[in-house]
């Protein structure tokens, strides 16, 4: 299959043309669309010939169904995802790791040694090169859509803000970029660090976010969070009891105060780790909240495996990653995300968003049945984001693909898929990531 797409783009693809016999999860095929396909078979798959035209998705029909005086790419069956969606990144922390290891693999660890690089290192040309790196890894693997927690800290604010702004300049026809300012909730209590941070926000058109736990002044922390979204129109993007602690609870805290305040605009909580510590009454009353308030969770399995229940000789026990299949079973939309990447939270990744789907089946189980969580990884984050329609296999949108040698999600989720073609309006990319030798140099910075 690879061999035979190769050389049909050889030279100048064609202008329109058609791929023969792909498949996809019927999750992806939009509503208005599905009453074309047959049946989806075992694995929530559908069978189709997809319409390329002018770099754009043209239309999907029957496979089989005529012959197309168009191209035939015959693809006798492989599957095809739509561009990859990233809701939760950091960035502007994104491969530091040979630079600045976490000493003992903890969350306090990659807290002290985050600071550390932060404060030592974090020049605009450090962040913005690392931040091209990271672009160049993920567009490689098939990603159109990316938000990007910014640290947003004493005078890191002024640093990196600024820079994201270049980044998505550049990157705004490969790759659509959000920012969301990331700071400990009680930094919100002070006059000068919140609104220096609401200025960056408003001024480069991000998201406001904070960290939040159960530190003293949450709750006032959080209205005037949520005071000063809705005051300048913004969303809201929060890091969300990240921790085993059972006590922590500002989950249900947002969701109240999303609830009291009548909020109307979009909420999106990562990790929620200590749902899969707490009693099960306790869980349906957060769950209950969460749903009403319209709140979307992402969750970071990897990073919080790399964290949680770490301790020096000891095999960890509780994992930490929280509880998708109740969530979803309540209508809550949920995702899940590259977070981290080679930096003292998570040592390891490459911003691959099919690794990360192919390790949270795993992880948490997301399958028997399978098919309906393509989309945590595609259309749900999109719609988290506000980027209407990506993620599904819509006319008129880019014909931003991923075609894989797979036949089905399991031989998807079976191979590391390194062979895959990305096609980025209706043309195939160069899917070899950057070298991280490139970095070198910034890995040699003192310490």
């Amino acid at each position: 299959m690879k061999a035979a797409l190769r050389a049909a783009f050889l030279g100048h693809p064609p202008d329109a043309y058609v791929l023969v016999g792909v498949r996809a999860p019927a999750v992806l095929v939009p509503e208005f669309m599905r009453d074309f396909a047959a049946r989806p078979d075992a694995e929530g798959l559908v069978q189709f010939d997809l319409f390329i035209a002018e770099g754009t998705i043209a239309g999907l029909a029957p496979h089989g169904a005529d012959n197309h005086p168009l191209p035939r790419l015959e693809l006798d069956g492989a599957l095809v995802l739509p561009g990859l969606v990233d809701a939760h990144t950091h960035l502007d922390k994104a491969f530091i790791w040979p630079r600045r290891p976490n000493p003992d693999g903890s969350f306090a660890g990659a807290l002290a040694a985050n600071t550390a690089d932060r404060e030592q290192c974090w020049s605009a040309e450090d962040v913005g090169r690392r931040m091209d790196f990271a672009l160049r890894c993920a567009y490689a693997h098939g990603t159109v859509a990316i938000r990007t927690h910014l640290d947003s800290i004493g005078p890191q604010t002024a640093i990196s803000w600024p820079v994201f702004a270049e980044k998505r300049a550049q990157w705004a026809d490969r790759i659509a970029l959000q920012g969301v300012a990331l700071a400990p909730v009680e930094l919100v209590l002070d006059d000068a660090e919140f609104g220096a941070l609401v200025a960056a926000v408003t001024g480069f058109g991000g998201v406001l976010g904070t960290f939040t736990y159960l530190a003293p002044g949450i709750q006032n922390g959080l209205d005037r969070l949520f005071e000063a979204a809705e005051r300048h129109g913004l969303d809201l993007d929060f890091h969300v009891d990240e921790t085993l602690d059972p006590a922590a609870h500002s989950l249900a805290l947002i969701a109240q105060t999303a609830l009291r305040r009548r909020f109307e605009g979009r909420i999106l909580v990562g990790h929620c780790c200590s749902l899969s510590r707490q009693e099960s009454a306790a869980v349906e009353r957060t769950l209950d909240l969460v749903a009403r308030a319209g709140i979307a969770v992402v969750s970071l399995p990897m990073c919080n495996l790399y964290l949680q229940d770490r301790a020096p000789g000891r095999t960890p026990r509780a994992r930490g990653v929280t509880l998708l299949h109740e969530m979803r079973a309540r209508g809550i939309p949920v995702m899940v995300a590259s977070d981290n990447v080679r930096d003292p939270f998570y040592a390891y990744g490459d911003l691959d968003l099919v690794e990360v789907f192919r390790e949270a089946v795993r992880i948490a189980h997301l399958d028997h049945p399978l098919g309906d969580w393509p989309d945590i990884v595609t259309a749900r984050p999109a719609a988290a984001m506000g980027l209407a329609g990506a993620g599904l296999f819509l006319p008129g949108a880019p014909a931003d693909l991923s075609l894989f040698r797979a036949r089905s999600l399991n031989e998807l989720l079976s191979r590391p898929q390194a062979d895959r073609l990305v096609l980025r309006g209706g043309a195939i990319i160069d899917t070899t990531p950057p070298d991280p030798a490139e970095l070198d140099d910034l890995m040699d910075q003192p310490r």
